[in-house]
C-alpha cells in the first residue's frame, strides 16, 4: 500500500498531461494499477472503458512508470491477430510502450513469475530507420524505413486479477501488457530492391513454432496472421500514434504482435521460436527458473 500512496501525487501531477474529455480511470485507480504493475501483484480490471478511456488511462499509467521504468525505446502493436482479438471480444489492435530493459538477449534465464500474470508468445521486433516509417502505407514502405527484423519471444504481463475479463480498451489501459521479451539475432534488410520483395514474401509466408525443450510444439501460426501482412502492423501503428501527436524515431524498436496462442511459463520450461521460411533467422530461446 506504500507504494501506492507514493504514487497517488504523481498521479495527480500527470492529470493535466491526459485527455480530459476522456472518462480515464480516476488518478487514483491509475495509481493503484501502476503500484501493482511494479510489485508485480494482480490489480483490479478496469472495467467499462471506452477506446478513449484506454488510451487516456494508458497516457497516466505511462506517466507514473516512466520515472521507474527509465526512457522509452521503442512501441508495441497488440491484438494485431485475429485470434488474439476474438479472445479479447474486439476487432482492432492496440497500443503500448516499450521501455528501456524490457528486451533480453536470447538465451535469457527469466523467472516464471515475471509479472503478476506472465505469458509467453511468439512476436517479432523491427528497428526504424528512418522516420520516413511515420508515413508508410505498405509494407514495402515500411521495409524501406527499418534495418533489422529480430526474432522476439514477447513476455507480457496481463497484470489483472482476471485476464479473460480484459477487452481492447481494457488492454490498451495496462499499456498492451509490456513486461519483458527475448531478442535473438537481427537480420539486416538488404539493400537490392529485388531481395527486398523476396523478404517481403518470406515475412508474409513464413512458419512460426514455438517448442519446448524436448522439441514438442507448444504453438504458433504464420506471417500472415498479423493483418495479412506482419508489416501492416507498422502501418497501423503509425496511425495510430500520429492520432495521439507521437511517432516512431530511428532506433525505436517496434513489436509487431502474436503469432502464437498467449501461453503461461512454468519454472524449468524452456521455449524456443523458430520462423521456418525466414532465410537467416536464427531461433530465439528463453529459459524459465
Amino acid at each position: 500500500m506504500t507504494k501506492t500512496r507514493t504514487l497517488v501525487p504523481l498521479a495527480l501531477a500527470v492529470a493535466f498531461a491526459t485527455n480530459a474529455n476522456a472518462a480515464c480511470l480516476s488518478d487514483a485507480q491509475a495509481a493503484d494499477l501502476a503500484a501493482h504493475y511494479l510489485s508485480r501483484q494482480p490489480a483490479a480490471n478496469p472495467e467499462g472503458l471506452s477506446d478513449a478511456d484506454g488510451a487516456c488511462t494508458r497516457a497516466k499509467v505511462n506517466a507514473l512508470l516512466a520515472p521507474r521504468l527509465g526512457k522509452v525505446v521503442g512501441y508495441k502493436a497488440g491484438l494485431t491477430n485475429p485470434a488474439v482479438q476474438k479472445r479479447f471480444n474486439t476487432d482492432k489492435p492496440v497500443w503500448g510502450k516499450l521501455y528501456e530493459g524490457m528486451v533480453l538477449e536470447s538465451g535469457a534465464t527469466v523467472e516464471a513469475a515475471f509479472g503478476a500474470r506472465p505469458l509467453y508468445e511468439a512476436d517479432m521486433l523491427v528497428r526504424v530507420k528512418s522516420a520516413a516509417i511515420n508515413q508508410a502505407r505498405t509494407p514495402m514502405e515500411v521495409l524501406e524505413a527499418i534495418d533489422q527484423v529480430i526474432p522476439f519471444i514477447e513476455l507480457p504481463d496481463l497484470v489483472v486479477q482476471a485476464p479473460p475479463k480484459l477487452n481492447g480498451a481494457a488492454i490498451s489501459a495496462i499499456n498492451v501488457g509490456a513486461r519483458l521479451g527475448v531478442a535473438g539475432a537481427p537480420l539486416a534488410v538488404p539493400v537490392l530492391r529485388a531481395e527486398r520483395y523476396a523478404l517481403l514474401d518470406a515475412l508474409r509466408d513464413m512458419q512460426v513454432r514455438l517448442q519446448d525443450g524436448s522439441g514438442t510444439v507448444l504453438g504458433g501460426g504464420k506471417g500472415s496472421d498479423i493483418l495479412e501482412h506482419p508489416l501492416n502492423a507498422v502501418v497501423w501503428l503509425a496511425g495510430a500514434l500520429a492520432q495521439e501527436g507521437l511517432a516512431m524515431q530511428p532506433g525505436d524498436l517496434i513489436s509487431l504482435g502474436s503469432f502464437s496462442p498467449l501461453l503461461p511459463p512454468k519454472p524449468g520450461l524452456a521455449v524456443t521460436a523458430t520462423y521456418h521460411g525466414l532465410p537467416g533467422a536464427a531461433p530465439v530461446r528463453v529459459q524459465f527458473k
